[in-house]
């Protein structure tokens, strides 16, 4: 397999990924969507070694920039999906934590 073969296999694994992120986010299927994540990040951080060896023509620098933007509107709509369940948490936090600290503090007088 050539250099820039390998390379754009990884942004591939890097796509696919991203695209089963985005279906575990759609079911609500959270759990495995941290293990994706988990495989994700280490799919970029090998990528970030071969991203300086590589050197691409206009047509492989069009489809590494089609690889990319399809990676970040899944990612957009995973933070969209994701971002209600994080706002309830995030709120529950908010209430829970203060009410609680106050509590402990002037409870106790």
């Amino acid at each position: 397999m050539t250099q820039n073969a390998e390379y754009f296999a990884r942004y591939e694994a890097i796509a696919a990924v991203s695209r089963r992120m985005l279906t575990a986010a759609r079911r609500a299927l959270w759990n495995d969507l941290v293990g994706l994540q988990e495989e994700y990040l280490a799919l970029v951080d090998g990528l970030k070694d071969a991203d300086s060896n590589v050197t691409l023509d206009e047509g492989e620098r069009a489809r590494k920039y089609d690889l990319i933007r399809q990676i970040l509107a899944d990612d957009a709509a995973i933070r969209d999906l994701a971002s209600p369940s994080m706002a309830r948490l995030s709120a529950l936090f908010a209430t829970e934590r203060p009410a609680r600290m106050l509590k402990e503090l002037y409870g106790a007088r």
